[in-house]
């Protein structure tokens, strides 16, 4: 046996065999558990699978993944299955504790130096001083708790002063994980509110805060020899802060430089980085700071930027999703909860909990009623600023090195974070709900604006493809002075594990810098296409937001905003693009349950926009659009609300209207009529209109749009008679493909012996038998589609007369517009 070294945990002798790496394999009659890579290779395997199983199990109580980690962590350590004695010298021997945190150090390393990263000091810098105090109040009160529970804690042998003590338990008990939050912010779907903007500058604030003090407790901690130690610790993090800022910076700068614009960085360069890392956790290390301060210091050097970007998407998966869960294993490894005995230290424990809790609440609450914000937002932001995480955990592990904290203290305080944290989902829950009005507006429908009003539209992205044929689509809608467009666009992110998405919403995006991650990167393609369209077209406006959920929630977000901005159309892309052969392939499937839950429960109309382009190649201006547009009209709310919209399009000078309208055969009319209600009645429509009745309407709406558009050579009316879903596709096949774009209704509700039979061949229902038709690969014609679905609510039941009259009013006065424009 070659060297022998004191473990920290007791006093015992562990001896290490460096030979002992790999095994000669079982057949050799080795056992794999008695070499160092074959156990840590187990004991990694057994800390993600448990990690695993804990976020699955909490999934549903919406806990933050941090929760399962320091969880899996509990479970594999003493607490639980280290109780029994055989389990802990098998899987866990104290032999393997080396590697296990000699690796668990590396990922944390790496971890920090993306947080570095991907922390813009800019936007610390504009928080603003609402955050700022906010802040600042959330973290004394806190501070000074901990500090106070240090003279009751700390036991008087501790060879360390008071001081380090008071440092390490205030700046536990006071900190904010601000991914953590982020991550909470985005499950509550608060990200976007006032609370949750401030909220997130203030843990950003928080966290700066948390390094600096940490950097200072661990520089008191190691130095218990003189004072003066300590002095040198902190003169050379300075040194070292400078030599970053003013040595690696214009080094990293330069290497930007050299890269050109769009090309990858060289391997070298970026090799070199991930070496400088290293380096900076060496030497902050040698001198007395913990070495995650070195790599977290040169992570914030690093310009945000293609560089930045690179780094992140090289290391964020592999450092947070395999090695940073072993850190958190580490720390509940070295949590012994039967270390807390007796009941008083129970009561202490929930003191703890109690006080430190309170006293954020209590300290945010007092700053945020100077701000003048109500008492019940105040609690909420004190609750979320609670948030613990990897800080805690780094202060609370060098504690235990340092042996500034016992066993008991470090249990406790592992406990605390992790109630803290775990409680905070289901009280903001409770406690916070954002106001909801109750938005009662009647013009959720193309068919229901008034011609002189404004048109509301919500256009929602998923990626920058999409892009020119809505912004075409859009422009051949026509905004007018009479009739202006209000566009709001969502770029539609799903939120994921990564802090770094999370940042989007929060970097200021005016500030012309750089973006931080790739999706930031879309979501400013996305933005500038909308607003260099807006400084283009007249009559338009245009909102840029974004809505980051996981796709199962998504549609709550488009809805809830659709509903705020009484937005009147929302247009969504299909979840399949054209290929280069002209087939369909689905871009993302979760896209598609995003789309059915929106038709499901859209507040207004929405339209589903199959993409093939609508001359989407080149960018039109507005008096150059000619698109060749066709309705399809089999009949029902669906069809009328899409020939609404194409009447819309269709005062447009370049745009000429085929409106197809398909009849049922005379002869079997009657019947078909009876058979007709008789499945609806089945399948429970969602108007409860008879066919006759929709027949009616029909009628109305189509003899309508034919008085007033008679005079226009634009729009062209044409009748065709089939009997069967066979003949309705043969006529649909038959249309030539000289349409740039298909209006098509969704015909939900509605059964109609012209389209008997095509849907039990539809790959996607949520299209209707005709979109799904139309938008299949095999449609000879690749022309772009839009499928409309009219919104059915209360009104429809409510006031059955007035359904048809308004629309007839509404484009009585859109005639007479049309005769004072004439073409």
């Amino acid at each position: 046996m070659a060297t022998s070294e004191e473990n920290s945990t007791d006093a015992s002798i562990i001896c290490y065999a460096p030979s002992m790496i790999t095994t000669n394999g079982v057949w050799q009659g080795d056992n794999p558990l008695d070499f160092s890579l074959p156990l840590f290779v187990l004991q990694l395997t057994l800390v993600v699978v448990v990690t695993r199983f804990f976020v699955f199990i909490l999934k549903p109580f919406r806990q933050p993944r941090v929760i399962s980690e320091i969880l899996g962590g509990i479970v594999l350590g003493p607490s639980v299955l280290g109780r029994s004695a055989k389990f802990a010298h098998t899987i866990f021997p104290q032999r393997s504790v080396m590697v296990l945190e000699t690796m668990a150090n590396v990922g944390l390393l790496y971890f920090l130096f993306l947080v570095g990263v991907e922390m813009d000091i800019m936007v610390v810098r504009k928080t603003g001083k609402r955050a700022l105090t906010i802040a600042i109040g959330g973290m004394v009160l806190p501070f000074l708790i901990g500090a106070a529970f240090s003279f009751s804690m700390h036991r008087s042998e501790d060879h360390l002063g008071q001081g380090t003590y008071i440092l390490f338990l205030g700046v536990a008990l006071s900190v904010t994980a601000f991914p953590v939050l982020a991550r909470i912010l985005a499950e509550l779907k608060l990200i976007n509110t006032e609370i949750g903007r401030i909220s997130m500058s203030a843990a950003l604030v928080n966290d700066m805060f948390a390094w600096i003090l940490l950097a200072l407790a661990i520089a008191l901690a190691e130095s218990d020899k003189t004072s003066f130690a300590s002095l040198w610790v902190m003169i050379s993090s300075a040194v070292f802060i400078a030599i970053c800022v003013f040595v690696v910076r214009p080094g990293i700068a330069w290497i930007i430089r050299k890269t050109p614009e769009g090309e990858n960085f060289s391997e070298f360069y970026i090799c070199l980085i991930l070496t400088g890392v290293m380096i900076s956790g060496f030497i902050t290390d040698a001198i007395g700071t913990h070495s995650v301060f070195g790599a977290f210091v040169f992570g914030l050097v690093i310009p945000n930027g293609p560089l930045g970007l690179t780094l992140i998407e090289k290391l964020e998966d592999f450092v947070s999703g395999l090695l940073l869960p072993l850190f958190f294993a580490i720390s509940g490894l070295k949590t012994n909860v039967a270390a807390i005995q007796g009941p008083a230290t129970w009561l202490t424990l929930f003191l703890v909990i109690f006080l430190a809790c309170a006293g954020k609440v209590i300290g945010t609450v007092i700053v945020a009623f100077f701000h003048g914000m109500p008492v019940r937002e105040g609690i909420t932001l004190g609750l979320l600023l609670n948030t613990k995480g990897l800080v805690e955990m780094i202060v609370l592990n060098v504690g235990k090195d340092q042996k500034v904290l016992d066993d008991e203290t470090f249990a406790t305080m592992v406990l605390v974070a992790l109630v803290m944290t775990g409680v905070i989902t289901p009280i903001v829950t409770v406690l916070y709900k954002p106001v909801k009005k109750s938005v009662s507006y009647k013009r959720r429908t193309i068919q229901q604006t008034k011609p002189d009003s404004e048109l509301r539209v919500l256009v929602c992205v998923h990626t920058p493809r999409n892009v020119p044929t809505i912004i075409n689509l859009l422009e051949a809608s026509y905004p007018t002075k009479r009739s202006p467009i209000c566009i709001y666009v969502l770029h539609l992110v799903e939120l994921t594990g990564r802090a770094s998405a999370m940042l989007i919403v929060h970097n200021t995006r005016k500030s012309g810098r750089p973006a931080l991650n790739r999706t930031q990167a879309q979501s400013d393609h996305i933005i500038n296409a909308f607003e260099n369209y807006e400084q283009h077209a007249a009559f338009v406006a245009v909102q840029p937001l974004t809505a980051i959920s996981p796709y199962s929630t998504m549609h709550e977000d488009v809805c809830s905003l659709a509903e705020d901005k009484r937005v009147s159309f929302i247009i969504i892309p299909f979840h399949k693009q054209q290929t280069v052969d002209g087939g369909m392939e689905s871009t993302n499937p979760a896209y598609r349950l995003v789309n059915q839950n929106l038709l499901e429960n859209s507040p207004c109309s929405v339209g589903i926009l199959v993409d093939r382009g609508l001359n989407g190649a080149t960018r039109l201006n507005s008096n150059t659009v000619s698109l060749q547009v066709a309705v399809l009209f089999f009949g029902g709310q669906d069809d009328r609300e899409a020939l609404a919209y194409a009447w819309r399009m269709a005062q447009h000078p370049g745009i000429t209207l085929t409106v197809l309208r398909f009849i049922h055969d005379e002869d079997e009319a009657d019947t078909a009529s009876t058979r007709a209600t008789n499945d609806s009645d089945l399948k429970i429509p969602k108007m409860n209109m008879d066919h006759k009745k929709q027949r009616q309407l029909d009628d109305d709406y189509i003899n309508l749009f034919r008085a007033e558009n008679a005079e226009l050579e634009s729009i062209v009316y044409i009748e065709k008679l089939v009997s069967n879903g066979e003949e309705t596709v043969a006529a649909v096949r038959s249309m030539d493909s000289s349409h740039d774009l298909f209006i098509v209704g969704r015909g939900e509700g509605m059964s109609s012996p012209l389209t008997a039979g095509l849907t039990d061949w539809s790959e996607c229902p949520e299209l209707g038998a005709i979109g799904d038709l139309l938008a299949s690969s095999d449609f000879a014609a690749t022309v772009s589609v839009l499928v409309v679905q009219q919104y059915v609510g209360s009104w429809a039941q409510e006031d059955d007369m007035d359904f048809p009259e308004s629309p007839v009013h509404s484009h009585e006065t859109k005639a007479t517009y049309g005769l004072e424009n004439p073409r």
